[in-house]
């Protein structure tokens, strides 16, 4: 299996070095360059396997120049040991007749990123040595909340790799921050940045793309990576848990082999659905993927009308995760939607840079959306979505989630479509507990409390444990002061790898 750019000027390359360069020499993605599919029958034997197999059987279709030996040695190591609180490590909760909820924040940090940014750094210095890598790997990390402390908790000690967390100051969730400066590691860095997701995620790109800064950390031997979705190695751990759920709708006798299910899925930078996506394409039987966005709603925008245009006001919110408005997991749909016509791809991605907005054709726009159907939920929403869900399930949803399942509501008075779904979960509740807090239990109860105190308010009004990866957070000694502006990023990486 080779992997081609989504921008087509850059050389097919091994899984080996996809993985280890994260984002292709043009600035392109990474995509399989030759369709992936399993059978009727491989998707059905999946229902009478552990997590752990049936990741070992996903991951092997798509890194072919991993032996399988080491692809289950790297599986064994993400998701065995006690990694995860839960056996099943993306346990599925079923909500009723309708509606499932996956369960993707049992690992070390509380939320879905761990699903693959545990494997990723098991995957990368193998990938190293495959390709004949002399130099260290430096990885750069644009984060709006969750994938920096996946990622540097992944990372941490790895041998032969630097990490370097970018995130925005105080765009993030008071936990998220904490847990990110509180860090432990020799080889783990966490900048601040004076702005939003989006320039601190250009801020990081531009420094992948900017030849001076490469030489100069070539010089110093080191080499950059991504930990972001950007990577194929990150991306490629999230398909297996859709066929994850699946099987295990299968194993319990709750869908038919081959009947077909909706995936909902709350997201940001669009590469969490897409690899439900990928999922899809493979032969997984998937009906509709519902695309759940929060009020930066560019992407519920784009599904619509085939018009992309980050030239819209920010905003805030109580599920910062998704508070993004350049996806850039986006780029790789429209590679597949267009028959993998990267001239396209690309001029609709310097559109996107020079001028704030593309527009799709219409048989591209027809393509997504017999796939994707999408929606929105602003603050007053997601906050009904948390307390109705809790009164009427006992089922404690976070921030982000709850986007998913008010806009999963929206869908079925839409279309009255009585398929079988499965919400992604992306968080614990108790990395967003002002907001879960306040939601069940009432303003006034949460009013004058700090962070840390709520996680054990809300463990009490719930009966629910605080997550092992939240206790004691607020005992830990910060550990990462260092802010900058964005136009201060490029310093930054330099000073940090001298």
């Amino acid at each position: 299996m080779f992997y081609r750019s989504t921008r087509g000027n850059s050389r097919p390359v091994s899984a080996a070095e996809a993985v280890k360069t994260g984002i292709a020499p043009d600035g392109g993605l990474y995509v399989p360059g030759s369709r992936v599919a399993v059978t009727a029958g491989e998707v059905a034997a999946m229902s009478g396997m552990t997590y752990g197999q049936r990741a070992v059987k996903i991951l092997g279709l798509f890194l072919t120049d991993f032996t399988m030996e080491e692809i289950a040695d790297c599986v064994d190591g993400a998701y065995g040991h006690g990694k995860f609180d839960a056996l099943e490590v993306a346990p599925l909760h079923r909500l009723d007749d309708h509606l499932y909820v996956l369960e993707l924040w049992h690992g070390p940090t509380c939320a879905f990123k761990d699903m693959a940014l545990q494997m990723l750094p098991r995957l990368l210095p193998r990938a190293a040595a495959k390709t004949g890598e002399d130099k260290e790997i430096a990885i750069l990390v644009a984060t709006s909340g969750d994938t920096g402390k996946a990622a540097l908790e992944g990372f941490k000690d790895v041998p032969g790799t630097r990490i370097i967390v970018f995130y925005p100051a105080r765009g993030v969730s008071a936990v998220q921050e904490r847990q990110m400066v509180t860090q432990e590691g020799g080889n783990v860095h966490v900048v601040a940045v004076e702005g939003n997701f989006d320039q601190t995620q250009s801020g990081v790109k531009e420094i992948f793309a900017d030849p001076a800064v490469n030489e100069a950390i070539g010089r110093r031997g080191y080499r950059f990576s991504s930990a972001n979705s950007i990577n194929w190695g990150r991306l490629v751990p999230q398909i297996v848990y859709y066929f994850s759920a699946y099987g295990d709708l299968l194993s319990r006798g709750e869908v038919e082999p081959g009947e077909r299910v909706n995936f909902v899925v709350p997201t940001g930078n669009f590469g969490n659905i897409l690899a439900a996506y990928y999922a899809r394409q493979m032969g997984l039987p998937v009906h509709r993927l519902i695309c759940a966005a929060n009020r930066n709603n560019v992407l519920t925008d784009f599904i619509r009308t085939g018009v992309y245009d980050r030239t819209r006001e920010f905003y805030r919110t109580i599920s910062p995760s998704m508070d993004i408005l350049i996806s850039s997991n986006l780029e790789r749909l429209l590679y597949e939607m267009t028959g993998r016509d990267a001239d396209r791809v690309r001029d609709w991605m310097a559109a996107l840079r020079e001028e704030g907005r593309y527009r799709v054709d219409e048989e591209v726009l027809d393509g997504i959306q017999a796939v994707f159907w999408s929606d929105y939920a602003g603050d007053r929403q997601t906050m009904e979505t948390i307390r109705d869900t809790y009164r009427r399930y006992g089922y404690l949803l976070d921030t982000h989630t709850a986007v998913g399942k008010y806009v999963y509501d929206r869908y079925r008075e839409a279309t009255g479509d009585g398929h079988k779904t499965v919400l992604a979960s992306t968080a614990s509740p108790f990395k967003f507990n002002r907001s879960v807090a306040a939601a069940i239990l009432g303003e006034q109860a949460v009013a004058g409390q700090g962070e840390f105190a709520l996680l054990r308010i809300l463990s009490e009004a719930t009966g629910l444990p605080v997550p092992r990866g939240l206790k004691d957070l607020e005992q830990k000694p910060v550990r990462h002061t260092l802010t900058v502006a964005p136009g201060e990023m490029k310093r930054a990486v330099l000073e940090i790898l001298a």
